[in-house]
């Protein structure tokens, strides 16, 4: 089942594991929502909406622009984490790379450890280790997010199927770091995934009446 591990050369892999892995982690604690809300004169996004420094609760903020930049640079420093790692020793290093990047967006140490859900910094993690099924996994959330109007399920639906895809396309090593992606995309989701179970759950589009407590 895991013979793609074999053919791993770890004797020459294994010195720049972790080298890897605290790189993408730096790249990825970037706190790209909470800089550019700041920037934009909308405070601190950790004390608005959910209390997440993602894309989404930046939108809450009424700042549109910032939410973008957030959206695009936190889609970023995954794929660049990504592109770096795999130019400075391969496809292995380029996978613990991509683990760093959204650890770090999830845990960032100078912000107590309470990041974003990652959404953005998978998605930009998958186009940069295999484009087409990045563009699978973002034409799943549109289609998703068309059908059923929530963006925290079309989140879901695309971080479950990427490791499906990655399987379809032949690409085991990356699959194997979409299933562990896909396990944290949805813990950290656990709150919406009750909401949803409630019916309480936000619609794209609609008022949000979100409290302050994270989710």
């Amino acid at each position: 089942m895991f013979e793609f591990l074999r053919a791993i050369d770890w004797k020459d892999q294994l010195p720049w594991l972790a080298p890897a892995l605290g790189f993408g982690y730096l790249l990825g604690s970037i706190p790209f929502g909470l800089l550019f809300t700041r920037a934009a004169g909308a405070g601190d996004v950790r004390k608005i909406g959910s209390g997440n420094i993602g894309a989404t609760n930046v939108l809450r903020t009424g700042k549109r622009r910032a939410a973008l930049a957030t959206l695009l640079c936190d889609g970023a420093k995954g794929a660049v984490a990504v592109i770096v790692a795999r130019a400075w020793h391969g496809e292995a290093v380029a996978v613990i790379a991509a683990l760093g990047a959204f650890l770090g967006h999830l845990y960032p140490a100078w912000l107590g450890f309470k990041g974003g859900k990652g959404v953005a910094t998978f998605f930009g993690v998958t186009l940069a280790l295999f484009w087409p099924v990045g563009l699978l996994a973002l034409a799943t959330w549109g289609a998703a997010a068309w059908f059923w109007r929530m963006s925290s399920l079309s989140a879901l639906i695309a971080s479950v199927l990427a490791p499906v895809y990655m399987l379809l396309y032949r690409e085991p090593l990356y699959a194997t770091l979409e299933v562990v992606l896909a396990l944290f995309i949805v813990t950290m989701h656990r709150e919406n995934i009750r909401r949803m179970a409630t019916g309480h759950e936000p619609r794209i589009g609609a008022a949000s009446a979100y409290r302050s407590d994270p989710a």
